[in-house]
């Protein structure tokens, strides 16, 4: 069993903000880009957290048990595009759906050949599929070993220790060596890893088919995918009075919090927030291999644009925060939209918008950045009152929600998109001096030429 130093997890500067609270409330964002119903992350905290209670594991290992758990897809966006490339279809739908794939190569290759490119031209439909046949092994180790490496870095990025990066890395292990990437097999997988990956597979049955095909599919999946005695452990658990009410309650979140061992919580300053911000919004940026370093420049502007523009202080860090997290509602939109080279259809427009809803959504979900959640949320309004979600006017746009927009217009010319090459700086400002007045500020704009231009 792995033992987490407990000093390790002393980072407390006198906030009242729990570090629970706020990725339970960021484990929202994770599950819209799985394709998993809002508060999958959470009920399998809850569920492997149960379980860890049940195995009298200390402290230390309980908390290592909660995060790794409550975070397990913390890398899920860095294969998003691969998938929706493989496959020609919504990457969000095809995790799902794999989730729910029985146990052997059956049901998986009966997927390939029925769901791959559905909608599509014959000829890419078929060209895909012999693709995904012929370097089908290939091709899932390398998708897992992304997803799981790139989750460990950013639990590192985190400020966690080595064993919940560690469990994260090995979300996809099986008991009997046939899991992915590695092929760990029995104790050698950390136990951690082997109580996430259960209880996200006791969840996903649950939310699809109700509380005996969870049971069901644990039973059938022991001695292969999950140790016997773990399996038996949910059983136990599955059979008790309220066991699947709990699950399901309103209050769930709250609820998840309370499992975090008193002696391990740990108060969020403000140093660490920005570190948490900046993790996710490598999350976000993960999604697609256009976007790397997009929410950290934006972030960057917002922060120098900000100050030459009078924002100090408080109110300046969290602009930045607000300006670094701006697309987390991106998780949300499938790859095939974000990465299609052609102008969008009705539908993907449709889709493609809903992202600045989304981030206002997930922002507000977390105490300490909900006063910045509708600002970072309206980076695509505009003065003329033509922008999205809602059609704000000039009179209603904030000037930090002017700040993120600039910001974001800026780095969205001057970088590299599926349809066209990223511009000079010129070019760029040249193109945003035509916007003045009806897409963006014109105080905004002349403080961010001066810093870019420099």
């Amino acid at each position: 069993m792995l033992h987490a130093d407990p000093s390790q997890f002393d980072m407390r500067v006198g906030s009242t903000t729990s570090l629970a609270e706020i990725l339970g409330a960021f484990s929202y964002a994770l599950d819209l880009t799985e394709g998993q119903p809002a508060g999958h992350s959470l009920r399998a905290c809850w569920i492997a957290s149960r379980m860890a209670v049940a195995l009298r594991l200390p402290a230390a290992e309980r908390r290592t048990v909660y995060y790794a758990t409550l975070l397990k897809d913390l890398g899920c966006s860095s294969n998003a595009a691969r998938i929706a490339e493989l496959y020609l279809a919504d990457d969000r739908q095809v995790k799902h759906d794999h989730k729910l794939l029985g146990v052997g190569t059956g049901p998986a290759l009966n997927y390939v050949l029925t769901r791959t490119g559905r909608g599509q031209r014959l000829g890419a439909r078929a060209k895909a599929i012999l693709a995904i046949l012929r370097d089908g092994p290939a091709i899932v180790t390398d998708l897992i070993q992304t997803r799981c490496t790139r989750g460990a870095d950013i639990a590192r990025q985190l400020r966690f220790p080595e064993p919940v990066a560690q469990a994260i890395a090995a979300l996809d292990e099986h008991w009997d060596g046939g899991g992915k990437p590695l092929g760990l097999r029995g104790d050698a997988i950390p136990l951690p890893a082997r109580l996430a990956l259960l209880a996200q597979i006791a969840d996903v049955f649950h939310a699809a088919a109700g509380p005996e095909a969870a049971v069901e599919e644990v039973a059938a999946r022991s001695g292969s995918w999950f140790e016997p005695a773990l399996a038996q452990c949910f059983a136990g658990l599955a059979r008790e009075p309220g066991f699947w009410a709990e699950l399901t309650h309103p209050a769930i979140e709250a609820r998840v919090r309370a499992f975090e061992p008193e002696a391990q919580r740990v108060a969020v300053d403000e140093d660490y927030l920005d570190d948490i911000a900046a993790a996710f919004g490598a999350v976000i940026d993960a999604k697609s291999p256009y976007t790397g370093g997009h929410s950290g420049r934006v972030g960057y502007y917002a922060g120098a644009l900000g100050e030459a523009m009078g924002v100090a202080g408080a109110e300046l860090r969290t602009l930045k925060r607000g300006a670094m997290l701006h697309d987390v509602g991106k998780l949300a939109v499938s790859s095939r939209v974000l990465e299609k080279p052609g102008k969008l259809d009705d539908g993907e427009w449709e889709e493609m918008r809903s992202h600045a809803a989304h981030t206002t959504a997930i922002l507000s979900r977390i105490a300490p950045l909900r006063d910045m959640a509708a600002v970072a949320g309206a980076h695509h309004e505009r003065l003329d009152g033509r922008g999205y979600p809602l059609g704000l006017d000039a009179m209603l746009i904030a000037r930090e929600a002017r700040i993120i927009t600039v910001c974001d217009f800026y780095d969205a010319l001057t970088a590299d998109r599926p349809y066209r090459a990223a511009m000079p700086v010129e070019q760029a400002l040249g193109i945003m001096a035509g916007e003045v007045g009806k897409a963006i500020d014109g105080d905004c704009f002349a403080a961010l030429r001066e810093i870019v231009t420099k």
